[in-house]
């Protein structure tokens, strides 16, 4: 087997895994904007904390993409293709999601706002649903027959380990984005969010654990990274548990990461060398090798990603450092009309 798909493979597993890690956050955020609070300034601090952050998280979704369209051109159009459906419904739902958090404050007007906090919260639901759907489904299976061909309908990516996916990346979102907001705020949300994180925590990851053990029992029962990636990341819910309990918001933090990474890479781990496993017949499945772009288009990709992926991670770590401060209600000013300077100048 050649080491170039492989190594490719395995920066694709790291780029979902850097998206689920640091967009599952600010899924997590968004949709506790719903259901965490009733004060719209609290609201307001909560919207804040991933105000300078969450765009730059989405670059992750969009160089995974990429990344599986030029490394592997036929998992790209086989999964792509059959799954258009959901796709779609991402890409709406991030669009709504995106407008929601730069309108929400421009007009101050109760029925303004409240209709963009319900764009937020539900764009940020479905969009963390639909990928974790989409997730499963290579790493699970589609019906594609000997051409990569989708067999059945519109809707046939719609199996028991499509919504189990979806619904693990949206209870692990909720549950690591509760953890950022009580490492990122102070006073009544920072108790509250630690609260819920140190007592629901582990509940909500229960659907990614039965995730990756479904990959394992279908797909990874020989190999053993795979099984010692699920005891870490086992491991690492434990920990995060542990120091939630004990409002060590940091250390609890660190252990939803390290489930993301762990449990991710078991996936991607259990898996290869399949990209996406037929469901009709073994045969019909997508490898590293058959699915695989040409070697010069690799080591062409291989340049240019180990001189522009550094940079990229070392600015936006920067920027994270730059925004590590906590935030209180208190430093959110009121709401107020702020009159463009075009009509200012008039």
């Amino acid at each position: 087997m050649d080491i170039l798909p492989v190594i490719w493979f395995v920066a694709i597993g790291v780029l979902w895994t850097g998206f689920l890690a640091l967009e599952g956050f600010d899924f997590g955020v968004g949709m506790r904007v719903l259901f965490g609070t009733k004060s719209e300034k609290e609201r307001r601090t909560m919207l804040n904390t991933i105000g300078p952050v969450w765009d730059g998280n989405e670059v992750w979704l969009i160089t995974a993409g990429a990344a599986i369209f030029a490394a592997f051109p036929d998992w790209y159009a086989s999964l792509f293709s059959a799954l258009y459906v959901p796709l779609t419904i991402t890409l709406i739902a991030l669009i709504a999601r995106a407008v929601a958090i730069e309108f929400r404050g421009k007009v101050h007007d109760a029925r303004w706002t409240r209709f963009w906090t319900w764009c937020l919260g539900l764009g940020s639901a479905v969009s963390a649903f639909c990928i974790g759907a989409a997730l499963a489904i290579t790493s699970t299976g589609l019906p594609i027959d000997a051409n990569g061909d989708r067999v059945g309908g519109p809707f046939a990516w719609l199996t028991f380990p499509a919504i189990l996916g979806g619904v693990a990346v949206v209870c692990f979102s909720i549950a690591h984005g509760s953890a950022f907001l009580a490492l990122k705020t102070d006073g009544a949300i920072r108790e509250r969010a630690g609260r819920f994180s140190g007592t629901w925590g582990p509940v909500l990851l229960l659907p990614a654990a039965a995730w990756a053990l479904w990959v394992q029992f279908a797909h990874g029962g020989g190999w053993w990274l795979s099984w010692a990636l699920v005891a870490l990341a086992v491991a690492s819910v434990v920990h995060a548990w542990f120091y939630a309990r004990r409002r060590k918001e940091g250390m609890a933090f660190a252990g939803y990461i390290g489930f993301i990474v762990f449990g991710a890479g078991s996936i991607f781990a259990g898996m290869f060398p399949q990209v996406l496993p037929s469901t009709l017949d073994d045969a019909f499945s997508l490898t590293v090798t058959n699915a695989s772009n040409s070697p010069y288009t690799l080591t062409v990709m291989t340049v240019v990603a180990a001189i522009g992926l550094p940079l990229v991670i070392a600015y936006q770590a920067w920027s994270y450092w730059v925004f590590r401060a906590r935030l209180t209600p208190g430093m959110i000013p009121e709401p107020h009309i702020v009159v463009p300077a075009i009509l200012r100048a008039k």
